[in-house]
Parts: C-alpha cells; structure tokens; sequence
C-alpha cells in the first residue's frame, strides 16, 4: 500500500546543525533519516512512497534525481567499465514528490496529496523522524480487524524531562522521569482509511480536531508499543542515534535481522486500545 511521508517541516531544533538541508536529509549514519524510514517501509513490501515536500523541498527532490546506486552499494566494474551493482536499494521504489506549502500542517499536507492516493482504501503515512523496530504487519492486520479510520502507534517517551504533580497552592505532590509515568506519546506511525478526510475541515492538523472527532465515534485506536522507538527532534537525538550507528546497534535497521521477515500470520496481535474522550470543560 502507499506511503504518505511528511517531509515539510523547518525541523527548527535541527536548524543549527542543518542550516541549509530540510530535516529528513539529515544524516543517521551514511543515509538520510527519510531513507531509513523509506527502507523500514520497503522491508515490509510498501515501496509506493508520496513525499509531501515544504521547507527545501527542492533538495530532497535533487537527492533522489541525482541518487547513485553505487555510492550505498557494493559493485563490480567489469572489463569495458560496464558496473554490477552486488545489492540496490530504491530501484523498485516508487516515489511521487509533491510540494505541499513551506507553512502547510500535516493535515494540510494530507489533504494536498489525496489525488496521488488513487482509489487506495488504506494507506500508511509517518512523520520521517522516528526510527522503530515496529512489527508494522502486526499493526496493518490490527487495523482491518476493527475496521478503524485511524490508527497510530503509542510509544513511551525517550526524552530525559520530568513530569510534576502539582497541587492547588503550587507545592510540588510528585516528581518522576517521564518515561517512568505511564505517559504514552503518539510515535508518529499512522494506518489511515480514506474516510479520514471526511473529518478533515479546511486548515485543521491531523491530530487535533479530526482525531477528535473520530474518538466520538470510536474510530481512532492507538497500538502501544514497547519495544525500540527513538524519534530524531534536537541535535541531542541525533548524536544519541549516530552512537547507536557507531556501536553497531541498529535495531530499525530491520531489513538486516532476518528475524523481521515473519508472515503477519505467525504475528501474534498486538494491544491496540480504542481511545476514549477526556472530559473537557464546557
């Protein structure tokens, strides 16, 4: 099925080791986070990619126009200097690139490349900077069993912040890692049925009115996920994933574990949980 990649923002916590390069460019290693995330997709047999461009788009369009097999992969040069490529990465990838507004939101995006998704009943769509050994079969199968509009995966949050209880006169009730709170965060990997942009209005983000609106009718589920999960946000992320590289310790690299390669019918279910609506004031 098709791959929606949001590829638009300014990355703004990234600007200063990346001045000149949109986020999804920025290197996790030798290659691109998007190419990462693109190989993750592939690996699961979704090589149908729409790349909603923004921010310099115009350089994530140059990198794949002028994408060189042989710099990633090993070759042969035979007599005559005829080149055999030993292994290829994105010649049986289809990518639409697609330029969506430099002050776009991810809904906004969304509703721009609808015309690409053809008559595609489900789709997946990722924000391009989370890296995840996520069994994405387990999650696919999930979703067409409940018949959801929307479903995304609930992580834990890596960051070192802390979360506070804090009572009426300002003292302090507790204090707690935040990745030790039982908080879940949206970790930014979405299976979409096209009904969603029936929920869409005009200038609406993805996760905010619409999601709502699906969590009245019982339409949106989140799958917890506790397993690798690293979103690259700020410089700091970055250099915590290139120690990773460095170390050898690759675990979204799951086209290189041939433990991945099991059948969505040898996936045991995952835990997906309908969402329910808090109680806002009126």
């Amino acid at each position: 099925m098709k791959v929606v990649l949001f590829c638009g923002g300014l990355g703004m916590r990234l600007r200063e080791h990346a001045e000149n390069i949109p986020k999804p460019l920025v290197n996790v290693g030798q290659r691109p986070v998007l190419w990462h995330v693109m190989k993750y997709y592939a690996h699961w047999g979704h090589k149908e990619f729409i790349l909603c461009l923004g921010w310099k788009g115009e350089a994530i369009k140059n990198y794949f126009l002028h994408y060189n097999e042989c710099l990633s992969n090993d070759f042969v040069i035979s007599p005559g200097g005829k080149v055999n490529l030993m292994n290829s990465d994105i010649h049986d990838w289809h990518i639409t690139l697609v330029d969506t507004g430099a002050n776009s939101n991810i809904g906004e995006r969304l509703q721009a490349v609808r015309q690409h998704l053809g008559n595609d009943e489900v789709f997946l769509a990722n924000y391009t900077d989370g890296l995840s050994d996520l069994p994405l079969p387990r999650i696919i199968n999930s979703f067409h069993e409940r018949q959801a509009t929307a479903t995304f995966v609930a992580v834990r949050p890596h960051q070192s912040w802390h979360t506070v209880d804090i009572g009426g006169d300002g003292a302090v009730r507790d204090i707690q890692p935040v990745n030790e709170s039982g908080t879940w965060i949206n970790g930014g990997f979405f299976v979409l049925n096209r009904r969603i942009f029936d929920f869409i209005q005009p200038g609406e983000d993805l996760v905010q009115e619409p999601f709502l609106r699906l969590i009245e009718r019982q339409e949106l589920y989140a799958h917890k996920y506790e397993g690798f999960w690293s979103c690259m946000d700020t410089y700091k992320d970055k250099q915590q994933l290139e120690d990773m590289v460095a170390r050898g310790q690759t675990p979204w690299e799951v086209w290189n574990h041939p433990e991945t390669k099991s059948t969505v019918a040898e996936l045991e279910d995952g835990e997906m949980l309908p969402i329910t609506l808090p109680t806002r004031p009126r």
